[in-house]
């Protein structure tokens, strides 16, 4: 398993890489972090979008895109319309987000007669790399599931599972985060961790092994968790962190950003594919990062394809 960006870019690699349909890479930094993904090996694109525009942010950007697929489209609608359809008929095994609204994007992903849903309900998985760390950490949901239930929190951890898995991590640690260790009905997301933890018991969620409610620290630092007594095989050792919310999610992920200077990459998990989502603030290696990160979940659904 990859201890770093670099690590997890190179194990990427040396896979297969992933047709991906960019959906509107129409300014500099989208259409760069999809050349960059394939020079690299992750990704083989395929460009929708106006050709105009998408030949104007290569001749910018400096880079050529002779010899790429370009699906050209009118506008961003279509060009998310066009990239959903061409996952439909099996020329793609992956998305990435191009200069387009998010929920532009997603709207088409969910549309009913798309065919890209699941039983699943969607969630986004942040992978940080957080300096003086000797592992990566996994964050969910910390963009789209604004409060979710227990029944969406228990398809956020499978989902967090699934990617981690991919990523080579046979049986991930998952912490069901909250403020405190122990239940208490006052605070909702302790009893919610509790449940999710003999659904986990039952089979209900499987291929992890799943504590909580756990404090940040307690869950993700082995000292903090000796301290207050808890014994457990995640305590003070968890790969992925569950957030009891969208919001509590996203300032973990930003305050390990801005404050301890991690790079944060990420991917959205429960439709037939993965989705890369980067951000106009994404600097290089997060959108590799993020590259990575699909391309490996591809490459695992493409071998539990064949073996099926």
């Amino acid at each position: 398993m990859a201890t770093s960006f670099k690590q997890l870019i190179q194990q990427a690699g040396a896979q297969p890489p992933a047709r991906t349909a960019v959906v509107h890479p129409c300014d500099v930094p989208s259409l760069q972090g999809a050349l960059d993904a394939a020079d690299r090996g992750l990704i083989e694109p395929v460009l929708v979008g106006p050709r105009a525009r998408i030949e104007g942010a290569a001749e910018t950007a400096g880079r050529r895109i002779d010899g790429i697929e370009l699906i050209e489209t009118p506008h961003s609608h279509a060009s998310a319309e066009t990239a959903v359809a061409v996952i439909q008929s099996g020329r793609a095994e992956a998305l990435m987000k191009g200069s387009l609204h998010t929920d532009e994007l997603m709207h088409e992903v969910l549309r009913k007669e798309a065919g890209l849903r699941t039983e699943r309900r969607l969630s986004h998985v942040f992978a940080l790399e957080v300096p003086g760390q000797s592992r990566l950490f996994f964050v969910s949901d910390a963009a789209i599931n604004i409060q979710p239930d227990l029944l969406t929190k228990a398809d956020i951890v499978a989902n967090a599972i699934d990617c981690v898995r991919a990523l080579g991590i046979d049986r991930p640690k998952v912490a069901i985060l909250s403020a405190v260790e122990t239940v208490t009905p006052k605070i909702p997301s302790t009893v919610e961790a509790a449940a999710l933890c003999k659904m986990a018991e039952r089979g209900q969620i499987t291929g992890g092994d799943i504590d909580g409610p756990l404090a940040f620290d307690n869950a993700v630092n082995e000292e903090a968790a000796r301290v207050k007594g808890i014994v457990s095989p995640v305590a003070g050792r968890a790969d992925i962190l569950i957030a009891p919310d969208m919001e509590a999610g996203n300032m973990i992920a930003k305050q390990l950003t801005y404050l301890a200077n991690a790079t944060a990459a990420g991917v959205v998990m429960g439709a037939r594919v993965p989705i890369i989502l980067t951000s106009r603030a994404d600097g290089p290696a997060g959108r590799l990062a993020s590259a990575a990160v699909a391309s490996l979940v591809a490459a695992a659904r493409r071998a539990a394809t064949v073996l099926a």
